[in-house]
């Protein structure tokens, strides 16, 4: 191999490198954003469980004997 077509063969290399990357770096991107749930869902459970917890805190309250 003479040096022109090693440099050919680097830079080609390199260039299907850089892609397989660059696409190995959106897979991984888009596969967090699916294991990782949103904020307003989190706020939603939170929030729900809140009015949960409330419910049954007045249900115990009010069946208490004074």
């Amino acid at each position: 191999m003479d040096t022109r077509s090693r440099q050919n063969f680097n830079s080609s290399y390199r260039e299907d490198l850089s892609e397989y990357v660059a696409h190995l770096q959106l897979h991984m991107s888009l596969q967090a954003r699916n294991l990782v749930p949103t904020l307003t869902k989190t706020v939603d459970s939170r929030e729900q469980l809140l009015h949960q917890t409330q419910a049954t805190f007045e249900k115990l309250v009010s069946r208490q004997i004074l």
